[in-house]
């Protein structure tokens, strides 16, 4: 994974901007807290700017493009004591660990209050019609992606939000355009969304030049309709949240 975000940094750099809606659930979840540790901190996306946050994250190009600060590491072995931070946050990054287990082992760990982890069940893998067309991502989503009650069991409870995603979602991760399907056709928006990336290249050219022809056509537009109409859709993406120690 590494090696992926070494060549697609500037691409996350420009299309996966802080939405403000996840930010302010994200926030929220935070509680009182003052102090949080941010793991798979990326470039910095959702880290609230009135906490004092550090920032833990692998990849040199990606810290290399933060404003701020961050402590190079991995998730399953933070450099801190048990009971550093008052919280932990991991945003749509657990997926790509080696071994989320360990890592979520670790949030809970260093932190003494709430563990709010962004994630997407991939039982809400079908709810996103781009499987139409790249049906291969099925495969790909299902090896790949915990569930949240996994994620409960190993922080010892707590509960599981619901994130809706809007129409006009600013953060281009994989569900965000399900209003906009020309968006998926933009190679910059292909590789700031890891599973595209990583998707055979025969298979993504196959399945989204089927899109580009459909959407030319009107059929993507006639078969989702009723898309057109919603303003946000539940595709799956969910906020857990450790309870206290």
């Amino acid at each position: 994974m590494s090696d992926l975000y070494a060549t697609t940094a500037d691409a996350y750099a420009r299309r996966r901007g802080e939405d403000p809606r996840i930010a302010a659930t994200i926030r929220a979840a935070l509680g009182d807290a003052r102090t949080v540790i941010n793991v798979g901190a990326g470039q910095g996306a959702y880290e609230p700017e009135d906490l004092e946050v550090t920032a833990v994250e692998p990849e040199p190009r990606m810290i290399a493009a933060r404003t701020t600060p961050a402590v190079q590491g991995v998730a399953e072995a933070l450099p801190f004591p048990d009971d550093s931070f008052d919280a932990a946050m991991a945003v749509l990054t657990i997926h790509h660990w080696r071994d989320w287990r360990a890592g979520v082992s670790e949030l809970r760990r260093v932190a003494t209050g709430p563990v709010v982890v962004l994630m997407w069940d991939s039982d809400h893998t079908h709810d996103l019609w781009l499987l139409e067309y790249l049906p291969e991502l099925d495969e790909y989503d299902r090896g790949l992606f915990a569930r949240p009650y996994e994620l409960l069991e190993v922080l010892g409870g707590g509960t599981v939000q619901t994130v809706p995603i809007s129409h006009d979602c600013r953060d281009g991760f994989l569900g965000a355009y399900w209003r906009r399907p020309a968006e998926y056709l933009e190679p910059e928006a292909q590789q700031a969304i890891s599973s595209l990336a990583q998707l055979d290249p025969a298979a993504r050219e196959r399945g989204l030049s089927r899109l580009a022809r459909e959407i030319e056509d009107g059929t993507w537009a006639h078969r989702h309709a009723h898309l057109l109409e919603r303003t946000e859709l539940d595709l799956g993406y969910r906020l857990v949240i450790g309870r206290h120690n």
